[in-house]
């Protein structure tokens, strides 16, 4: 560059290359004007700029041109656009190997193309639109099917022209590759001194991005070059340095120090023979980097270890298993704890003296082998005195402040804390420090800070919070007058095995906001769940029916709520008399969506207290009797409580005003890059359960919640974000706790949670993660997304309209592309192979037939390339159709059903669709007002939006559909399909709708109630007792048929044969084995507000079934079905109001009082929870 640069007169940077003369481009110079390889040189100043471009080649008669290589060919001309200061344009291309250039200003004088002046391939797999891109500046062409679109996208991009910063599509930013080898960079001078953020974003969207957590880094100067590097080779590495910069980036930490003695680390550039690795320390940190190495601060060196990780090493980090390990000597390792209290880095140099790379270390290895305590944390109170214990072992000093009353900005008195073992600052208090309201004080250095910090901050510990948990209290749970009347004593509802369990996932504020049986003041409280009121009225009713567990999302203490409830706004304006398809209500609900008292609550901020703003009084801890009243309250009416937990990310880390982790121990508590930078992949700052002190506060908390709460079930969000060992350390920890030393029976806590595989966890990568494939044998549940797709069509991330077994594939299409008759009647063949497995409680070694007649096993049957079934117990599965994320269930059979479908036949689909989840084995989960034909108004992300789209109407008279076009935000693509559905009144439900819907689900829970039939306790038994006619290539589409019948008890031959019937047309399903048998419908249906299921029927001569369209029938065997006392929820462990069996069943809604019990006396012996 330096020989080429001397040969140009003028200013280097203002000659532009033309014509083919091959050299090479450095990478630091690739954003200089350089597309190609070029002779001719021409002022940049006396080059103007061009008035059309056009994309030519052999593509374009296949686009419409009349001849190839025109450059005049209006098809193929691109458009300047100036917000990205590029030419593009998009045309259909068709299925081949293609090779194009671009002609400037009409004409074939000036063209361009790749390296040498040669064509660009373009190779297209699959005919459609390409896009395609020239930069008049670069002279760099390319299209989206020649090589990789990639754009820095972050805080940069505002200052370079952009609309706004984290646009991905903003091409101001884009990358380029001119030599093709699969490098791309980005430099610039027009940045403003200061620290940024940013990702690589491929494709102008977010869909993938790199690196996972978002890239930092610092322009030291105004108008410092900088250079953006991106390898779209199999590393997908990002690099940010400044022009001329040393090797190495002390900013970033690629460097790992695992235990006291080893240190991982692979430099970024090839390490020859006669490196020296040293480990460079500083205990307030000021270390620098210039050219000849890291100054500052004081060194010792590093020996190569060869024989690599151990095998317990390489199990803890796998990520690192590879790279280059580095020791300590013995007498360094003296030194380790000291050192890991500030700044940590690492540097290699050649045998000359030159610097190859240095970087910082990240440091939770280290400190996991030198400081994992075990010992109680926080608040914990001795005859009445108080202790107060906080893990800090990077610290340098830490004070307790004890506030006289409950300003943060009040008057305090500091007492210091003393250092022990294992990284623990304890504080002994007296008596008076009770109830008193307190911070740490905590001095330490933080490596993204480069400095010693001093943060005041609450306890990670705590149990009590002042309003907006701006400190934290002395509280004692144990203490007598924080406990409700008869609390000590709470019985709880009868549980004999978790496939008992059925789930009703609800919203605290949403359950009595707007229910208007409640105090004002008590709405959208616990304290609500303690009335005589509407909703209190409808949940008794469904305990009654079956349904066992009232499963709430968040309500520990939420980070994006404020809980002075005086200070919490309400959208402006009359919502109700807007039009239902106005943009107006949702405008309302934006202006406040940050200001309301409305959250799903996934923002954590202290773990282990209640939420205030769910409270009626948040300023301490009120909001503790009143949660207890909450559980004590559900446990009478029948109904055991759940609670979502979000141990997985925080809202906040680093110096943020909301960070409680990352200022007391930085670097330690979340999950880092390999740059060293919290991943995000959770969306917000992900935590790292594997380092030992992350998974004692993941357990310490729940047990609390279980111990002090008596909360009897846990959702897991995103459990695949931890590690399997923590789930099964856990459970064993649950299992451990009894009535007479906890006051809990630890065995009868179920958890379960989402397990799905993605981001820097993905395979494994971090270890053995808590996924739906891992967890099998643990007894722990995942989510089942294979029926949830089969059943309503398509999946979260495909089409709206794309249709399943209950909305009408195949038998009731909706006027958009759903394929070919034969393709849909594949795709549903292949949905409901997926059902059946479901069925099984997603059992892997459960053999089935499948639509092509192959017998296979659960494992077998393919779920988009995984394994449908994966658990190998009923215990191991939630089976649903709708939960909180995505459109409610009504919401999306309004967009799969076809459009001039009668509102009847709509809640027959949704019928259907609870039927599924209802009678399948395993654990049935349900979205609050599924069973009311719940809407959001289309809204498919509704954790901001309010009470407006969230709510819920226990006086049957409205669903909440049509309230309005749904927030801008997650929706707005898709208004247009929205506004006339909404504005269409055939689509609102009647009240009559909404109650026939309600009949429908207490029925469900009635039937599965009624027999253990429906709740088998191991997958042998469900291999044995459960399986299904009218399968392989000759089934009758549409039609699942579910035989089961019990072969090896005092009750042998008792059966229950159910028919799923999705189509549009009742269907009949005959067979030899079913002749001659006593069968009736369940009496349960037989009774049912449905007129239509009252006709199914049973033909004892023929062997056959004949069920009405989008119905669910159950045919019972006549005898012994008798009529038991239903069990009484406000005494429900009375034993004497059980049948002798645990089979209850009281059937709601018009049969009043009258209960049926079908099929009892299975006598399956019970086993107790496998860990």
């Amino acid at each position: 560059m330096a020989e080429l640069a001397a040969t140009l007169p003028g200013d280097f940077h203002t000659w532009r290359l033309l014509l083919s003369v091959p050299f090479r481009v450095p990478r630091a110079a690739r954003a200089l004007a350089f597309s190609g390889l070029f002779a001719a040189l021409i002022p940049l100043s006396s080059l103007a700029a061009p008035t059309s471009v056009t994309v030519i080649g052999d593509l374009q008669s296949e686009a419409g041109c009349a001849a190839d290589n025109d450059p005049t060919c209006a098809q193929t001309a691109l458009a300047y656009d100036a917000a990205d200061d590029k030419w593009q344009g998009s045309f259909n291309v068709p299925v081949g190997t293609w090779h194009f250039k671009v002609a400037l200003d009409g004409s074939l004088a000036q063209t361009h193309g790749g390296p040498g002046g040669a064509d660009v391939v373009l190779k297209q797999t699959t005919a459609g639109a390409v896009k395609f891109y020239f930069d008049a500046t670069t002279l760099y062409v390319t299209s989206n099917r020649s090589s990789t679109i990639a754009t820095v996208a972050g805080t940069l991009q505002a200052q370079l022209g952009c609309p706004g910063d984290w646009s991905p599509d903003c091409l101001r930013t884009m990358m380029q590759d001119p030599d093709g080898d699969g490098i791309y960079t980005f430099t610039t001078k027009a940045l403003t001194k200061g620290n940024y953020e940013c990702k690589v974003a491929l494709d102008e969207n977010w869909t993938t991005a790199y690196p996972s957590s978002n890239a930092t880094f610092t322009v030291e100067e105004d108008g410092q070059e900088m250079v953006f590097t991106f390898d779209s080779g199999e590393s997908k590495k990002v690099t940010i340095r400044a022009a001329g910069a040393p090797a190495g980036n002390l900013l970033l930490a690629r460097a790992h120090w695992i235990a006291r003695d080893t240190v991982v680390w692979s430099p970024e550039v090839a390490v020859p023979e006669g490196t020296e690795f040293k480990l460079h320390t500083a205990p307030t940190g000021g270390m620098t980097l210039d050219s000849t190495g890291v100054q500052g601060g004081s060194a010792v060196t590093l020996t190569l270890d060869a024989a690599g990780l151990s095998a317990a090493q390489a199990a803890r980090f796998p990520n690192l298993v590879g790279r280059k390990v580095l020791k300590l000597s013995q007498a360094d390792v003296a030194n380790a704890a000291t050192w890991l209290k500030g700044q940590v880095a690492l540097s290699a140099t050649n045998a000359a003296g030159v610097l190859l790379d240095a970087t910082s270390a990240q440091l939770a290895g280290a400190l996991d082998d030198l400081d994992t305590y075990d010992g109680a944390l926080g608040v914990t109170f001795a005859a009445g005195v108080p202790t107060l214990r906080v893990w800090a072992p990077t610290a340098k000093s830490v004070n307790v402040l004890l506030f006289d009353g409950a300003n943060p900005a009040g008057t305090f008195s500091r007492v210091a804390m003393t250092a022990g073992a294992k990284g623990v600052w304890s504080a002994a208090g007296d008596a008076t420090w009770k109830n008193r309201f307190y911070l740490y004080e905590v001095e330490v250095y933080a490596r993204k800070e480069g400095r010693v910090v001093t943060n005041r901050v609450t306890d990670p510990y705590s149990v009590a919070l002042s309003i907006n948990s701006e400190l934290s209290q002395v509280v004692d749970l144990a203490d007598p007058t924080l406990a409700p009347q008869g609390w000590s004593a709470l019985a709880k509802p009868k549980l004999e095995a978790p496939e008992d369990i059925v789930l009703y996932e609800l919203h605290a504020r949403d359950f009595s906001i707007n229910d208007l049986t409640v105090p004002e003041s008590e709405r959208g409280t616990f304290k609500a769940f303690t009335r005589d009121s509407d909703g209190m009225k409808h949940l008794t009713r469904l305990a009654k029916a079956g349904l066992t567990h009232v499963h709430l999302l968040p309500v520990f203490d939420i980070a994006t709520i404020n809980e002075d409830r005086a200070q919490q706004q309400k959208p402006a304006g009359d919502l109700v008399s807007l039009p239902p398809d106005s943009d107006q209500q949702q405008a309302a609900v934006k202006a406040v969506a940050d200001l309301d008292g409305f959250n799903w609550g996934y923002d954590p901020y202290h773990y282990t207290v209640p939420e205030g703003s769910y409270s009626t009084n948040a300023q301490g801890p009120t909001r503790t009797v009143e949660f207890r009243e909450m559980v004590q309250s559900l446990n009478q009416h029948g109904l055991r409580v759940v609670m979502d937990v979000v141990y997985n990310h925080t809202n906040s880390s680093g110096q943020d005003a909301k960070s409680v982790l990352d200022r007391i121990v930085p670097g330690y508590y979340h999950r880092l890059s390999d740059d060293g930078n919290v991943e995000t992949s959770t969306c917000c700052q992900n935590t790292a359960s594997e380092n030992a002190m992350m998974e004692k506060l993941l357990i310490d908390s729940v047990v609390t919640w279980a111990t002090a709460y008596k909360v009897d079930g846990f959702r897991f969000d995103l459990m695949g974000h931890h590690m399997k060992s923590n789930l099964v350390k856990l459970r064993a920890t649950l299992d451990a706790l009894t009535v007479e030393k906890d006051g809990v029976d630890g065995k009868a806590i179920y958890v379960y949670g989402e397990g799905w595989d993605f981001g820097e966890m993905l395979g494994n990568a971090r270890g053995i993660n808590a996924t739906q494939a891992n967890m099998a044998g643990t007894g722990i549940g995942t989510f089942n997304d294979r029926l949830r797709d089969a059943a309503r069509g398509g999946g979260p991330f495909s089409g709206l309209q794309d249709q399943g077994f209950i909305s009408g594939l195949l038998s009731a299409p909706n006027n958009t592309n759903q394929g070919a008759e034969a393709a849909q009647k594949e795709r549903l063949l292949v949905y409901g192979d997926w059902i059946r497995v479901g069925l099984t409680g997603n059992l892997k070694d459960y053999p089935l037939v499948d639509r092509t007649g192959k017998t296979v096993t659960g494992e077998g049957v393919d779920y988009n390339g995984a394994k449908a079934g994966y658990t190998l117990d009923p215990q191991e599965v939630i089976t649903y159709v709708s939960a909180h994320d995505n459109e409610t269930l009504f919401d999306a059979i309004q967009l799969k059903a076809p459009r001039d479908l009668a509102m009847a036949e709509r809640v027959r689909m949704q019928n259907l669709g609870l039927s599924l989840v209802a009678l399948s084995q395993g654990i049935p989960f349900f979205h609050a007002g599924d069973e009311l034909l719940r809407s959001k108004s289309l809204d498919r992300n509704s954790y901001n939006s309010g009470d407006w789209f969230n709510k819920l109407d226990w006086t049957y008279q409205s669903n909440n559909w049509g309230v309005g076009l749904p927030p801008a935000a997650d929706n707005e693509g898709n208004w247009q399909l929205f506004k006339p559905m909404l504005a269409d009144a055939a689509l609102k439900p009647s009240p009559a709708d909404i109650l026939r819907a309600r009949d429908h689900f207490e029925e469900l829970l009635a039937i599965r109630k009624s027999s253990r039939l429906f709740r088998l306790r191991t997958g042998a038994e469900v291999t044995q007792l459960v399986h299904f006619e009218n399968t392989g290539p000759n089934q009758i589409p549409g039609l699942i048929v579910m035989a089961m019948q019990d072969h090896g008890t005092s009750e042998e031959g008792k059966r229950a044969i159910v028919l799923f019937n999705g189509t549009n047309a009742a269907q009949t399903f005959k067979a030899d084995g079913y002749k001659s048998l006593k069968l009736k419908l369940h009496p349960v249906q037989q009774a049912s507000t449905d007129p239509v299921v009252r006709t199914s029927a049973y033909d004892a001569a023929t062997g056959g079934f004949t069920v009405p369209a989008r119905t669910t029938a159950v045919f019972v065997s006549e005898d012994k079905v008798v009529d038991p006392d239903p069990q009484d929820p406000q005494d429900p462990q009375d034993p004497d109001k059980s049948d002798g069996c645990g089979c209850q069943s009281t059937v709601p809604g018009p049969l009043g009082a009258v209960s049926l019990l079908m099929l009892c006396g299975l006598a399956l012996k019970l086993r107790r929870r496998r860990a």
